[in-house]
C-alpha cells in the first residue's frame, strides 16, 4: 500500500514516499479504463470509455487491446446505437486475477478468496485462539490462506496479494498490530510481514473498519457513492470514512475510532451491562470474545420476547450510534451511511428503526441533500472481503498518487 509520511515539527525530516511490493495491473490511464469497465457490469464500448474517461480514442484503443491480450478484459457483445455499426462492449474477466483477505477479529478469524469483481470464491472461519501465542496463530492464518487458494482451484499465479484487516491500533507503515485491546498478549506484532513470508504473497495491513469501507466502495452497497460512512459493529465498533472517493486513514492509519463521538460500544460492554442489571445471569459473565457473542445473542432473544430492560440496553446503544453517525455525517458532508460487521446482523432489526429517523431529523445531515442509510450487502464477513478489496483497490483502481514522482 503506497502511503506518504509527512515532515513534522519534532523531526524536521522531509516527506518520504513509501513504496509497495504489491503488483499493479497497469499505469494510471490503464487503471482508469479498468475501473470504468468494472463499474459498469453490463459493459462499456470503446467510444463510451473515451467519453467517460476523457482519454483519446487512440489511447483507449491501445489500452483495451492490452487488456484483451492480457486476459483481464473480454468482448461481451454488441450494442446497437440506432445508426451505424454496432459497438463492441467490454467487460472484466472475473477469474483473471484474485485476492485473498484475512480478518483477525478477537472472536473469529475469517479468510476469503475473491475474484476481480470482489465476488467471494471461497471462505473459511475459525474461532480465534486465546492465550496470545501469536506466532502459532499467525502460522495457522498463513496455512488457511494457502489452503483456501489450493482448495478453490484458482491459479496461484493469478493471486495479486494478501490483505489483512485487524482491530486497531495498528502501525500501517510497519505492518504491525499494536496492543489491540481485545487481543491480550499480542503486543506489537509484525503480522503483515509474518503472513507475507509464510504464504509467499505480497501483503498489506489495514484497520478492519477501513477495510470494510473499502469493500462497500468496491463491491457493496455504496459503489456509486463518493462520500461514505461505514459504521462497523463487531467485537468492537468504529467508522470507515470515504470523502470525495478517497479513503481517510489518518496520519498513522488509525482513523475511525468513535469513542469521542459517544458511539463506541463493544459486544463485551453490552453483555456486561446486561449482567450488571440482572437481565443476564452470571453464567454470561464475559471471559473472552466468544462468551460475549453468546451473551449478546441471549440479550437479543430477551429483547425480542418483550424484556424491557434488554430492549432498553439495545435502544441506548442505538441512540449512541445514531448521535455518532449524525455528527460524523454532518462534519464530513456524507451522503451514504452503511452499517455492518459480525454483530450487526443480530441487532439490525432493533437498531435501524431508531437510527434512521435520527438521521432524517438531523438539522444538519439532510437539508441540502438526501442521506441514504442502509445495511451492508456483503454479510458478516465484510471486513475479510474488505481486506481482499484493499489488494484489488491497490492493483486495479486509479490511484492519483501513482502520478507522483519519487
Amino acid at each position: 500500500m503506497t502511503s506518504t509520511t509527512g515532515s513534522t515539527a519534532s523531526t524536521g525530516q522531509p516527506t518520504i514516499r513509501r513504496g509497495t511490493n504489491l503488483p499493479r495491473l497497469g499505469d494510471f490511464n490503464e487503471s482508469v479504463i479498468l475501473d470504468a469497465i468494472r463499474r459498469h457490469p453490463t459493459g462499456l464500448s470503446r467510444v463510451e470509455l473515451a467519453q467517460a474517461t476523457g482519454l483519446s480514442a487512440q489511447t483507449v484503443s491501445n489500452i483495451t487491446r492490452r487488456l484483451l491480450d492480457g486476459g483481464v478484459a473480454r468482448e461481451s457483445g454488441k450494442q446497437s446505437t440506432g445508426s451505424g455499426k454496432p459497438r463492441t462492449l467490454l467487460e472484466i474477466v472475473p477469474a483473471a486475477r484474485y485476492a485473498v483477505g484475512v480478518h483477525l477479529d478477537p472472536a473469529v478469524i475469517t479468510c476469503v478468496l475473491v475474484d476481480l469483481l470482489g465476488t467471494v470464491v471461497a471462505q473459511r472461519s475459525v474461532v480465534t485462539p486465546s492465550g496470545g501465542d501469536t506466532d502459532a496463530i499467525a502460522a495457522d492464518m498463513a496455512a488457511s490462506v494457502s489452503a483456501i487458494v489450493a482448495e478453490s482451484g484458482a491459479d496461484r499465479e493469478r493471486v495479486l496479494g494478501l490483505g489483512i484487516a485487524a482491530p486497531g491500533p495498528i502501525d500501517a507503515a510497519a505492518g504491525w498490530v499494536v496492543d489491540p485491546p481485545e487481543l491480550p498478549g499480542w503486543g506489537r506484532y509484525p503480522l503483515r510481514d509474518r503472513l507475507s513470508e509464510a504464504t509467499g504473497f505480497p501483503a498489506l495491513l489495514d484497520k478492519d473498519v477501513t477495510a470494510a469501507v473499502v469493500a462497500e466502495r468496491w463491491t457493496g452497497a455504496a459503489t456509486d457513492s463518493r462520500n461514505l460512512l461505514f459504521f462497523y459493529l463487531g467485537t468492537g465498533s468504529g467508522m470507515g470514512l470515504v470523502v470525495e472517493d478517497t479513503v481517510l486513514r489518518g496520519v498513522s492509519g488509525n482513523a475511525g475510532e468513535v469513542g469521542g463521538l459517544g458511539a463506541a460500544s463493544s459486544t463485551k460492554t453490552l453483555v456486561e451491562e446486561g449482567v450488571a442489571l440482572g437481565v443476564l445471569g452470571a453464567e454470561y459473565t464475559v471471559t473472552n470474545p466468544a462468551d460475549a457473542q453468546r451473551g449478546l445473542e441471549r440479550l437479543v432473544e430477551l429483547a425480542a420476547a418483550g424484556d424491557s430492560q434488554a430492549d432498553g440496553i439495545i435502544e441506548r446503544l442505538a441512540i449512541r450510534i445514531g448521535r455518532g453517525v449524525c455528527a460524523a455525517a454532518t462534519l464530513l458532508d456524507i451522503d451514504t451511511i452503511v452499517f455492518g460487521g459480525p454483530t450487526w446482523k443480530l441487532l439490525a432489526d432493533r437498531l435501524l428503526p431508531v437510527i434512521e429517523p435520527m438521521v432524517a431529523r438531523s438539522p444538519f445531515v439532510k437539508p441540502t441533500h438526501p442521506t441514504v442509510v442502509v445495511s451492508t450487502t456483503l454479510g458478516e464477513n465484510v471486513a475479510a472481503v474488505g481486506a481482499a478489496s484493499l489488494v484489488l483497490d491497490q492493483a486495479l483502481s486509479a490511484q492519483p498518487r501513482s502520478l507522483l514522482l519519487g
